[in-house]
């Protein structure tokens, strides 16, 4: 009994040893694994440069074609080395052309085939009236022209008294309103005579020895009086108005803009006016070289007597304010003399370019 209590006992005593060996196996097992490696964090890779972007040729200006008229005479001789410029230069954005009535010039304008042009001022007002704002005024290029010639050998004429009760010849528009301005503020009784609507008519007339009193622009005055010895200028109407309107306000010749041009291509127009401006610097500075150019271009055909008539003409480049003011000026006076001399209103405000 003894023994047999023996053997189970060592048999328990050998599980229980086998069931420790066990445990302490499992245990040392646990000890000895390495614990779970921490990972590192993945290195950040450096941004890439940014790419510097081409550089770029700035972008030509707009390349836009400006069709221009001008009209035959003093109110286009400020364009002469314009278009001389513009024959001679095929990459010239100008063509120009010339017209011998301002109708045709503002029937251009208004069915757009024209976008800038030399007028009378009273016809530019009048345009724009008529087209309710379609043309703009970019400069006035002619202040007062005009002149009283006389047949001296039957005629004295020393002031206005002797003007009473005499019939003046006077081409129509601009001269007619203007003289009549000036009768009326001397109070001189005379009739005004527009049978010979053209200046070159009544020139042709004056010269003729047809009639003894005409109102005259230069060259006109010029032309009749190298014709015919006996006749000579009795009067400055230019210094007749500066008597008694508003000084540098007798002004007869601008350059105008359609409206929608101006609108859509301003950097054209700026270039456009900074180019007539050298223009009529070079004519008042180099007449006799400019004379040529004004012959050469259909402006007036006699560059001799272009030249010998530039310094009588006034020519100028008025823009802005002082452009605004002077035909402000102007348009008043004409207007209260015939309201249809301007279109039968006075421009407003936006009549005038002022960049």
């Amino acid at each position: 009994m003894k023994k047999k209590g023996f053997k189970t006992m060592k048999k328990t005593i050998r599980i229980l040893a086998l069931s420790l060996l066990l445990c302490l196996c499992l245990s040392a097992c646990g000890q000895s694994a390495a614990p779970a490696a921490t990972q590192a964090p993945a290195a950040t890779a450096a941004p890439a440069p940014e790419s510097t972007p081409e550089p770029t040729e700035a972008p030509a200006p707009e390349s836009v074609e400006v069709n221009i008229l001008v009209l035959n005479g003093t109110t286009g001789f400020g364009m002469a080395k314009l278009m001389d410029d513009a024959a001679k230069d095929e990459a010239s954005p100008y063509t120009v052309g010339v017209e011998t009535d301002a109708s045709n010039i503002a029937a251009a304008l208004v069915s757009g085939e024209c976008d800038i042009a030399a007028l009378p001022t009273n016809a530019a007002a009048a345009l724009y009236n008529k087209t309710q704002g379609g043309v703009r005024m970019l400069a006035i290029n002619t202040r007062g022209v005009l002149y009283l010639v006389a047949d001296t050998e039957k005629l004295s004429v020393n002031g206005w008294e002797d003007l009473e009760g005499r019939t003046v010849y006077a081409p129509a528009q601009n001269p007619s309103f203007i003289f009549k301005a000036l009768a009326d503020k001397a109070g001189a009784d005379v009739t005004i005579d527009n049978t010979y609507a053209a200046p070159a008519d009544l020139r042709t007339a004056l010269a003729a020895g047809e009639v003894d009193l005409a109102v005259l622009p230069e060259p006109m005055v010029t032309i009749a009086c190298a014709a015919n010895e006996k006749l000579s200028p009795v009067m400055d109407l230019t210094e007749e108005w500066e008597t008694v309107q508003q000084l540098g306000s007798l002004v007869q010749g601008c350059a105008v803009v359609r409206s929608d041009f101006a609108a859509e291509h301003p950097e054209a127009v700026a270039a456009f006016l900074a180019d007539y401006g050298r223009s009529i610097d070079f004519l008042l500075e180099n007449t006799q070289e400019a004379a040529q150019m004004i012959e050469q271009n259909g402006i007036f055909q006699k560059a001799a007597v272009a030249a010998k008539a530039v310094p009588n003409c006034n020519i100028c480049f008025l823009t802005g304010e002082e452009m605004a003011q002077a035909m402000d000026s102007f348009c008043e006076a004409m207007f209260a003399v015939n309201p249809a001399s301007v279109g039968g209103a006075l421009p407003g405000e936006d009549f005038y370019y002022l960049g």
